[in-house]
């Protein structure tokens, strides 16, 4: 019994031994102490970016730990924010792909989560030129305005009910109906749902390979950072085997769908798939990237856009003051005979800082999606090896007292006082990310986001249910890559229009 426990000691003091001479002598930033195997593993509270935020207390604002083997690194002020995205840009613009990110991506094949190099920048410019132009977003409008207005009427319906006699709604469900049938009709140019929330066959088969995609991609597995215990495991990559098969099933499809209807109309859509499809030969892109580009969409903004919704909301119905300033901005600009549409978020200035100062504090990808580094560089004075993963943490940044006065309290009026950039130019802000891998959607998000706003303010007034104060409101988050209120939104929506434009005419 002695001989073992002696060995486990003596591996345990050399791995710590190792560790520290490395340290030292790389001069990597400081952090935690790692676990022989493990590494930091199980230090990691749930909210990552919580708890990063309060190691950057203990460590400063970089400081590295380990997932097994695997070296990271996370900045937590816009300065060190600047280094990674801007002055290291480059070197830092690969990524790191966990087992289930590869099958969904393609090995890389995608956008999202393609490596730096020749394939990004050829897709790179596809999304800029051909997907995300502005002519597209305007063809596309009349599909977020639909399913916006939709919303509002189900809003409506709900809440005048003569059975809901507290009126209380849980808005997230009117808030993902929207986000799920918008994002799928852009993709797929197709609404799997219908005004009364059913969703057909194939929407079914969506829901439950996003669904099933989400439960493997946050399960633990060890052999991801330790590559020895990769054949534990083997269940795992047998499950990961088969929903890429569902997936790749389900997308071609309606690939397949689109390609018949062209054939026989000679008429392209301005939908997505429609437009990688007639795009492919022009941008030599294989059917993987065709694949992989579809499902971005589809992972970047079916959460995103309800999430940020919701959260602002939460924070209206928190700030009454606040409330009642969009409302009389709302009423200035649009008037009570019609109701709000695209063409008039331009005019809505308090609006848009509502939605800023939302974005600032509850940023939907609050850990900027990894980083990795393709070269060694240094951040802050210290040495980031290559193949190093790296995390900005945007939830930081837009709470950094040293940035922000009164950084936790909801005050748009800040934006007045400074205009702040959210689009990648201010490193104090950056909800979208910055440089090279920057969300190539962002307008997209904003201009649905921002339209979501508008109407659910200018037709309803929301409070809380009876007996719910203020300081009730579970203003947590819950863990994940994106953040969900950790307690669903339930609030009291009272119409304030005449009631004809509550009714929603379908396109």
């Amino acid at each position: 019994m002695a001989l073992p426990l002696v060995l486990s000691i003596s591996i345990f003091l050399i791995f710590l031994s190792y560790k520290l001479y490395h340290r030292l002598t790389a001069k990597l930033p400081p952090g935690p102490w790692p676990w022989p195997v493990i590494g930091n593993l199980f230090d990691i509270t749930p909210v990552r970016f919580r708890c990063f935020a309060e190691w950057a207390h203990v460590y400063g604002p970089i400081f590295s730990f380990y997932l097994g083997s695997q070296l990271n690194v996370v900045v937590n002020n816009a300065e060190l924010a600047k280094e990674v995205l801007k002055d290291n840009d480059q070197n830092l613009a690969n990524r790191f792909r966990t087992k289930p990110l590869e099958n969904v991506s393609k090995n890389g094949m995608d956008l999202i989560w393609a490596d730096y190099g020749p394939h990004y920048v050829k897709v790179r410019k596809l999304c800029n030129l051909e997907l995300f132009t502005p002519k597209r977003l305007e063809a596309l409008s009349p599909i977020r305005e639909d399913e916006v207005t939709a919303m509002v009427e189900n809003i409506f319906k709900d809440c005048t009910k003569p059975c809901n006699v507290s009126k209380t709604l849980m808005l997230r469900n009117y808030l993902g109906s929207v986000a799920f049938n918008n994002i799928t009709r852009l993709t797929f140019g197709k609404r799997f749902m219908n005004s009364e929330g059913k969703i057909d066959e194939q929407g079914e088969e969506l829901k439950a390979i996003v669904s099933n995609g989400l439960k493997i991609g946050g399960k633990p597995n060890l052999g991801e950072f330790v590559p020895w215990l990769r054949w534990v495991f083997k269940d795992d990559n047998e499950a990961l085997e088969a929903q890429d098969r569902r997936l790749e099933k389900f997308t071609r499809i309606i690939m397949e769908e689109h390609t018949i209807a062209r054939k026989k109309t000679g008429e392209t859509k301005h939908h997505f798939v429609d437009a990688l499809l007639t795009l492919q030969k022009q941008y030599d892109l294989i059917d993987d990237t065709v694949i992989g580009l579809l499902w971005d969409m589809i992972t970047a903004g079916m959460d995103t856009v309800a999430i940020t919704v919701e959260w602002a909301m939460a924070e209206l119905v928190k700030n009454p003051r606040v409330q009642q300033k969009v409302q009389e901005e709302l009423d200035r600009v649009i008037g009570s005979n019609r109701i709000v549409n695209e063409s008039d978020i331009s005019k809505l200035s308090y609006l848009q800082y509502v939605v800023k100062e939302s974005l600032r504090l509850h940023p939907p990808t609050p850990l900027m999606l990894p980083h990795m580094a393709s070269n060694n560089v240094k951040v802050g004075g210290y040495n980031i090896p290559k193949g190093s993963i790296v995390h900005v943490n945007v939830w930081s940044l837009g709470r950094d007292p040293k940035i922000w006065k009164d950084p936790l309290q909801f005050w748009p009026e800040r934006f007045i006082i400074e205009d702040v950039d959210m689009k990648g130019h201010d490193y104090r802000f950056l909800p979208f990310g910055a440089g090279r891998r920057i969300c190539p959607g962002m307008n997209l998000a904003i201009n649905l986001v921002t339209s979501m706003l508008a109407h659910l303010l200018h037709q309803f007034t929301w409070s809380l249910p009876p007996g719910v104060k203020l300081e009730d409101v579970d203003m947590l988050e819950s863990p994940g890559t994106v953040t969900y209120m950790q307690t669903s939104l339930q609030v009291v929506p009272n119409p304030r229009l005449p009631l004809h434009l509550y009714t929603h005419i379908s396109q």
